[in-house]
């Protein structure tokens, strides 16, 4: 058992923690702070009168999907009972004083990538780095948009393809044997460019990807309107992919799909392809065709084929300004999870909760419904989002960057393993009043006596604590964070609580002090 110093008598009257990268829970360090009340008092003194960080997504809802930062063009893919959501990292820019400019498209150069078994607690794996040139896991890219995600069986185990937009000039990827990573670059270059045979369209981007029955994978791109053309731009393309799913086996193919405009995703169901996409703002009030429909809405389209013809059927989702007050492009994806269909798209709702106007959108997730003779009905947009589709257990081992809410945090990538996800992990940086809170975690009867955290921390005045329903609750646990001298050195504390928690709660960890950084969670009974 190794001990830090941290210099405050309440801290080493506390401080005894196990060093290692499994949580047993059965250590005799555990500390019984619940027998000693003085030591308790001093504890909830810290946390008398905190200010808690401002929360931008209010506690309860599920839309946006992430609390504390952006993220667009999302793209679910569903593997091994998790969904996993890749999207264009809109990170915030400020100007050299802090205030919030316009997201410069131009300078987007990673892929934000978060997972969920509930729908509602997400895990965010941070963000792969595709650029700028030269630099980054792609050199020759200087953007990285609006990715595509699939997986495959090759060789014996599965390989996860990332598809991804270098700006609107061509199309990347990057493979991978994790869904988490780390990701490589298998070619070095483009996949489809403006030297692709019948590839150079209006706009190179928007990637979608889909495997037939035998395995064989087909890739969708394109967008833009030339003049002239808004009822039917012709501007969609799809080519089928080789069965290494890094080469074409063909010539792109035109997609004939009315009014198009961008963010193409095709999925298969039964014997049927569905392409959806994004249509145009232009002006229908001169229509000559006989499909008029809203601009900036999702529409779709069926096929026996992957590659076409392609039937026209109706709209999926309106603009999302249409329910959230601001409207946008409308980028989507489609998915099937524990038996139910749902659609994930961005809004800039967080930026008007946040209140601010400059074009950062974060990803949402409603049900969709297909019926029995495979026709979509429309999605409602709405701020409550999903229910979660079943309870957390807080006696599994827990990376801290999961929660459904958050103040004042920031999840930042680190070299520390992660006992779940291998060498890709991010820990969250927490601050004075900052919080993070889980949905619908499961207690049971008898309920957790004990909880044990691995934390870093170059402070010996840090503390949390733990309540549920709201982060100013009364506290059924606190924890004191060891000073362990640096924030790349993580230990793990086990503390016994004060009562036990029981039954199903919103739970809460809530910080005080000069902050540190937390890296994984688990209770015990």
């Amino acid at each position: 058992m190794k001990r830090f110093g941290v210099g405050s008598a309440l801290v080493l009257l506390l401080m005894v923690f196990l060093v290692g990268s499994v949580f047993s829970g059965n250590s005799d360090n555990d500390q019984g702070l619940g027998e000693d009340s003085a030591v308790v008092a001093d504890l909830a003194s810290l946390f008398t009168g905190l200010e808690i960080a401002p929360a931008y997504k209010p506690l309860g809802k599920h839309n946006p999907i992430l609390p504390h930062r952006f993220g667009a063009d999302p793209y679910a893919l569903v593997y091994d009972g998790r969904v996993y959501v890749y999207a264009t990292n809109d990170a915030l820019f400020r100007t050299p004083k802090g205030t919030v400019i316009e997201n410069q498209y131009g300078l987007i150069r990673s892929i934000s990538l978060v997972s969920s078994d509930d729908l509602v607690n997400w895990t965010d794996h941070g963000w792969i780095e595709i650029g700028p040139v030269g630099r980054g896991l792609a050199t020759w890219a200087g953007n990285s948009w609006a990715p595509a995600a699939i997986y495959k069986e090759v060789d014996g185990k599965n390989r996860f393809f990332l598809y991804f937009a270098n700006n609107a000039n061509g199309i990347g990827l990057l493979l991978s044997d994790s869904p988490v990573g780390p990701f490589v670059d298998p070619i070095g270059r483009a996949l489809v460019s403006r030297e692709t045979a019948n590839a150079n369209v209006e706009w190179l981007f928007d990637p979608a990807v889909v495997l037939d029955d035998e395995g064989n994978g087909y890739l969708y791109f394109g967008g833009g309107v030339p003049r002239g053309q808004d009822e039917m731009p012709n501007t969609g393309r799809v080519v089928k992919l080789g069965d290494d799913l890094i080469s074409l086996a063909g010539i792109p193919q035109l997609v004939q799909a009315p009014w198009f405009f961008e963010a193409a995703f095709t999925f298969k169901l039964g014997d049927t392809y569905y392409y959806t996409y994004c249509t145009n703002f232009a002006d229908r009030s001169h229509a000559k065709g006989d499909v008029v429909n809203d601009p900036g809405e999702i529409a779709y389209m069926t096929s026996k084929n992957p590659m076409g013809p392609w039937e026209y059927q109706g709209s999926i989702f309106k603009n999302p300004g249409t329910f959230f007050g601001r409207g946008g492009n409308n980028h989507h994806s489609i998915i099937e999870f524990n038996g139910e269909w749902y659609l994930f798209y961005h809004s800039l709702l967080m930026e008007t909760y946040m209140g601010i106007e400059a074009g950062y959108r974060a990803t949402h997730v409603d049900k969709l419904t297909i019926t029995e003779d495979g026709r979509i009905m429309p999605v409602t947009g709405t701020y409550d989002g999903v229910d979660q589709v079943k309870h957390l257990d807080p006696y599994q081992l827990h990376e801290a960057e999961t929660f459904a809410w958050a103040g004042g945090i920031t999840v930042k990538q680190s070299t520390e393993p992660s006992a779940l996800y291998g060498p890709v992990n991010t820990v969250v940086a927490v601050g004075h009043g900052s919080f993070i809170g889980l949905s619908g975690v499961d207690f049971g009867a008898d309920g957790a006596g004990k909880i044990t955290v691995k934390v870093a921390s170059e402070a010996g005045s840090n503390a949390l604590k733990i309540t549920t329903g709201k982060p100013e609750n009364q506290a059924y646990g606190y924890l004191v964070i060891p000073d362990t001298g640096s924030l790349e050195d993580f230990v793990e504390v086990t503390v016994e609580l004060i009562q036990p928690i029981t039954g199903v709660n919103d739970l809460f960890f809530v910080f005080a002090g000069e902050g540190f950084d937390f890296d994984a969670w688990q209770f015990h009974k």
